[in-house]
């Protein structure tokens, strides 16, 4: 038995913005918890250093690789936190992100927080993840 996932919209708002309010996933799944990527290159260094688009692109991309390492893809997420140093700028450059989600035909339940800063210095947004397959 495969899975079913069905979207939970009491208002249709956020479908126009990208993201379900909820998502129900049934049936025989496989679950991914992926920690927060940023843009860290393969050896762990930090790259794009005041270049929003640049981060986010990088972490989408993170993401994208353990969701691979896993055997899933992004039209796997059904949840996606997003952490960004600065709200106001990562609105500005959120396209990147809506349209890789948008190419992978999911919507996944999605909450921004604005933090103070992040673990490493000089990163500007981070993307954490559930998945389910």
């Amino acid at each position: 038995m495969g899975i079913e996932r069905t979207a939970v919209n009491p208002v249709t708002w956020s479908v126009e913005l990208g993201f379900n309010q909820g998502e129900v996933v049934s049936g025989q799944t496989r679950t991914l918890y992926i920690s927060g990527q940023t843009a860290m290159n393969s050896e762990g260094k930090p790259e794009h250093e005041g270049d929003m688009s640049a981060q986010l692109a990088l972490s989408i991309d993170n993401v994208e690789a353990v969701l691979r390492e896993a055997g899933m893809s992004v039209a796997d997420l059904v949840r996606l936190n997003v952490y960004t140093t600065d709200v106001d700028l990562l609105f500005q450059h959120y396209g990147v992100l809506a349209a890789r989600l948008g190419a992978a035909g999911v919507a996944p339940t999605t909450t921004m927080l604005g933090v103070t800063r992040l673990a490493i210095p000089g990163q500007m947004v981070e993307l954490e993840g559930t998945a389910v397959a």
